[in-house]
């Protein structure tokens, strides 16, 4: 059975850092790129930042270069996205995503002071 559980999403003030983990089973982790998508209320979804399945190239949305940072850890079936300097508009729930495979239940990320 296929699993994708995220983790480490909270409250942080402008300007602040989260790193979120995404923790996964049941599929060929090493074998499949994965992508982290956010979502607010009302809006269509966004690709946030995706990353090859052995690590080696990302792609990050105009929105979040140069703050936000994916990587993977083959070895421990985790991929994290680690977000610096957010802002008020990087308010979501962020998704981990396998394509073709599954998706987290997301975690939400609330930028506020």
């Amino acid at each position: 059975q296929v699993h994708l559980v995220e983790s480490g999403g909270g409250l942080v003030q402008p300007g602040g850092s989260l790193r979120l983990s995404c923790v996964t089973s049941g599929f060929n982790f090493g074998g499949s790129a994965m992508n982290w998508y956010r979502q607010v209320p009302g809006k269509a979804r966004e690709l946030v930042a995706a990353i090859t399945s052995t690590g080696d190239n990302t792609i990050y949305a105009d929105s979040v270069k140069g703050r936000f940072t994916m990587s993977r850890d083959n070895a421990k079936n985790t991929v994290y996205l680690q977000m610096n300097s957010l802002k008020p508009e990087d308010t979501a729930v962020y998704y981990c995503d396998a394509p073709r495979i599954g998706r987290g239940q997301g975690t939400q990320v609330t930028v506020s002071s």
